[in-house]
């Protein structure tokens, strides 16, 4: 099971902001779109930083003039671990929980955006196998006790 495998099956769309994107608007797109985290891109899909919904609300606990006219470059995580299409679904459960978030941005080779899983793309993903691997397995010895 690779994160190739996650992404072929959610898809490879990315919501994503500019540097230049205002916090608010950050936070109208996570609502809207009912996610947890935006990438930030440069004009490529070259990775810059991930806002998440945690980055939102620590700068609402922390900064003393609340986040009125800031934008997303000021927010954003710019230190993003990444992972590659070829790893396996395990590692990048253990990145995230190691880590304590709850998104990873896959990249290729040259460093390019191929998708983001979310722990439940993956969660979704090992239970989809798992009930694929119990009908295997039913099939299997039912069709076994038969003969």
């Amino acid at each position: 099971m690779t994160i190739a495998a996650v992404l072929k099956q959610k898809g490879s769309a990315v919501i994503s902001v500019t540097p230049e994107t205002s916090v608010a608007d950050v936070a109208r797109i996570l609502e809207q779109r009912r996610i947890g985290a935006v990438m930030v891109l440069d004009g490529g899909r070259n990775v810059l930083g991930i806002v998440s919904e945690r980055d939102i609300v620590r700068a609402l606990a922390t900064r003393k003039g609340g986040i009125e006219g800031m934008a997303a470059e000021e927010l954003m995580t710019r230190e993003v671990v990444m992972i590659g299409p070829d790893a396996p679904v395990e590692a990048a459960l253990r990145i995230m929980d190691e880590n304590y978030f709850r998104h990873l941005p896959v990249v290729d080779d040259g460093g390019m955006l191929l998708g983001l899983v979310s722990v439940r793309d993956l969660v979704r993903y090992r239970i989809a196998q798992q009930e694929h691997q119990v009908e295997s397995l039913t099939a299997y010895v039912t069709r076994s006790y038969m003969h």
